[in-house]
């Protein structure tokens, strides 16, 4: 451990530069493009205002193979800025940017120092009294331990083992790299700096181990701020480890009750309550949300039998609170009592639902839901009751489950509800 040295560095990961941003179209697309640069760029400012020693990339910068140069263009940029300012770039390359999956690449400049994927490396910062220690991805999908070849620490250093790992499994994420976290804890470093995981997690203290989480979410399945930590050593050991939000656009889920609505103000007045609050944590960020309507009592046919309305009535509130906040999706998991409740209706419509209930079990009827989605999609010629829960080709498990959710709540409501009839009453 590095004797009386004090100073900070910033550690990021998973910056997946220019990647799409999933979910996303027309005006709201246009609002949300170019996201991952401005947060890498937002990283450099913020390493540049507070001075830190060094900053730390633990893989995936890029998102996968470049379209053309301009994306190596753009980091080379941001790069040479850290470089002019006197700050060290220490990065590995991960499952999304390994060596066999980019073919386009530029030379490094002076101030970047990449490690090898042919074996761990250290790399010294002795003005820091710093070893950093190693290994980027060969190929994309690297299941061999790696951390089990990283060098022993450097005495009289602060040592950092960077990696970029799922551990021992975090779901959602490919078991790439894996390791235990008792492994790294023993292994004799001040502080592991990996990535692969998306959410920002602090494993261990003392020594430490972190996940800082990718720097931009890029789908409604990465939301929340996101961002990169700051790290104060002082005296030589890790002190303070600070998560910084640097992402330039947000994502969001929130749920509105919709039990007991009959008009499109009682919605537009619920939304705005669940709403207003996320718009004031983005601090002016764009802001794209997906709605989920849930309660036990069923919209009146003139709101759930037109999606694209209900969405469009729901988008004008949004707008009322801010230029630059978007609903991404509206998900109805409302309907009436037949359609909440298996076994609880004796009459045939709930000997129906029943039915319905059994049918996203069935591996079958799942496979054949996402055929038939890919394939209007293909045509071009998705409906609005379909849109409301459907997503992409390529669906999620559960994106289809919300896909099966909302037909069945559409289904069940139009076979029970009528405009004058209460929502609880029975057919």
């Amino acid at each position: 451990m590095a004797g009386g040295m004090s100073f900070t560095f910033l550690h990021a990961a998973d910056i997946h530069l220019d990647s799409p941003l999933v979910g996303l179209s027309g005006e709201v697309a246009a609002q949300f493009r170019g996201a991952t640069r401005r947060a890498l760029a937002a990283l450099v400012d913020l390493a540049i205002e507070r001075g830190v020693a060094f900053v730390i990339i633990a893989g995936d910068l890029f998102d996968g193979d470049w379209k053309d140069y301009a994306t190596g263009l753009f980091f080379a940029r941001e790069a040479g800025r850290l470089h002019r300012a006197g700050i060290p770039l220490c990065l590995l390359y991960g499952n999304h940017d390994a060596e066999s999956v980019i073919r386009r690449r530029l030379q490094l400049r002076d101030g970047v120092h990449a490690f090898s994927a042919r074996k761990a490396e250290t790399i010294e910062l002795p003005e820091w009294g710093v070893a950093l220690h190693g290994r980027s991805f060969a190929h994309r999908d690297t299941t061999e331990n790696l951390a089990a070849s990283y060098p022993s620490p450097v005495a009289g250093r602060l040592n950092i083992g960077v990696l970029h790992t799922a551990l021992d499994g975090r779901e959602g994420h490919a078991p790439y790299a894996p390791c235990t976290l008792e492994q790294l804890v023993r292994h004799g470093y001040d502080y592991w700096a990996l990535g692969h995981v998306h959410r920002h997690e602090v494993l261990h203290e003392h020594p430490h181990v972190v996940f800082p989480g990718n720097l931009q979410g890029r789908h409604v399945r990465e939301t929340g701020p996101k961002g990169a930590c700051l790290v104060t050593v002082t005296d030589g050991s890790i002190g303070q480890v600070e998560h910084i939000p640097l992402d330039a656009a947000r994502w969001a889920v929130a749920a509105v009750d919709a039990a007991g609505a009959r008009r499109p103000d009682d919605l537009a007045a619920r939304a705005r309550a669940v709403l207003a609050p996320l718009v004031g944590e983005a601090e002016g960020r764009p802001l794209a949300v997906r709605l989920v309507l849930t309660g036990a009592a069923a919209l009146p046919p003139a709101l759930s039998g037109d999606p694209d309305y209900l969405a469009a009535e729901l988008q004008a509130e949004a707008a009322a609170l801010g230029e630059a906040v978007w609903i991404e999706s509206l998900r109805l998991e409302t309907g009436p009592p037949a359609a909440r409740q298996t076994g609880s209706r004796p009459d045939a419509l709930g000997r129906f639902a029943d039915i319905l209930d059994s049918l996203p079990d069935d591996p079958a009827f799942r496979a054949r839901i996402q055929a038939e989605i890919a394939a209007l999609h293909g045509r071009g010629g998705v409906g609005p009751a379909l849109e409301a829960g459907a997503a992409a080709p390529g669906l999620q498990p559960d994106e289809t489950d919300e896909a099966i959710r909302a037909a069945r709540v559409l289904l069940l409501g139009a076979l029970a509800g009528e405009p004058d009839r209460e929502p609880d009453a029975a057919p």
